[in-house]
C-alpha cells in the first residue's frame, strides 16, 4: 500500500536567519502548521515558530509527585504494619523516610518523562511529510502544508527568503 503524502512545499535553508525570515513571512500569511527540520535545537527558530511549551513537563511533574507520595506512603505503611519501637522514637517518623521518597520521586519522574515523550511522539506523527537526510546534518528544512492554489505564493516567499532549494510535493 503506497504511503499517503501531505501536499505542500519544502524549502531547504543553509542559514538560520533566512529560515527564521521565511517562518515569519509564512506566519504573516496565515500558515500555522509548519514543520521545521533541524539537526540541533535553535532558539531563533523556536521563537519564530511560537509553539506552545511541550506537555512532557506535566508528565514529569505528575510522576515526581506520585513518586514522592508513594515513597512516604509505603514507608509509613510499613512502619505501622510492623511497628518497632526504638529508643522511644515515634513509629512513623518522617525524616528517615525522606531519602526513599526522594529516590522514588526521581525514579517515577524519569520514567514518566520517557513515557510522556513516547506518547506525545506517537500523537504527532510526521508520516506523509517529506524529509531529506541533509536536515540531520547541516541544513534546515521548512515544510508548509498547502494546496496547489497556494503553492506558488509559498514557493515565491521561500525563494525570496533565501532558500537553497524549494520543491513542491503533491498528494
Amino acid at each position: 500500500m503506497p504511503r499517503k503524502t501531505i501536499p505542500g512545499v519544502l524549502g531547504t535553508f543553509v542559514h538560520v536567519d533566512s529560515a527564521v525570515e521565511a517562518i515569519a513571512g509564512l506566519k504573516k500569511q496565515g500558515f500555522r502548521d509548519l514543520t521545521v527540520y533541524s539537526a540541533a535545537p535553535n532558539h531563533e527558530i523556536e521563537d519564530a515558530l511560537d509553539h506552545p511549551v511541550s506537555a512532557v513537563r506535566l508528565f514529569t511533574l505528575v510522576g515526581g509527585l506520585t513518586g514522592c507520595a508513594a515513597g512516604f506512603a509505603m514507608t509509613i505503611w510499613m512502619s505501622r504494619d510492623w511497628p518497632l519501637l526504638v529508643g522511644g522514637k515515634p513509629i512513623a517518623a518522617v525524616p528517615p523516610y525522606v531519602v526513599l521518597a526522594f529516590e522514588l520521586t526521581i525514579l517515577y519522574g524519569s520514567l514518566c518523562t520517557v513515557a510522556g515523550m513516547i506518547i506525545l511522539s506517537l500523537v504527532k506523527s510526521l508520516k506523509g511529510r517529506p524529509y531529506h537526510p541533509s536536515f540531520s546534518d547541516d541544513r534546515i528544512g521548512v515544510f508548509v502544508p498547502c494546496g496547489p492554489d497556494q503553492a506558488p505564493a509559498v514557493l515565491d516567499l521561500l525563494a525570496h527568503a533565501g532558500s537553497e532549494a524549494v520543491t513542491v510535493h503533491a498528494a
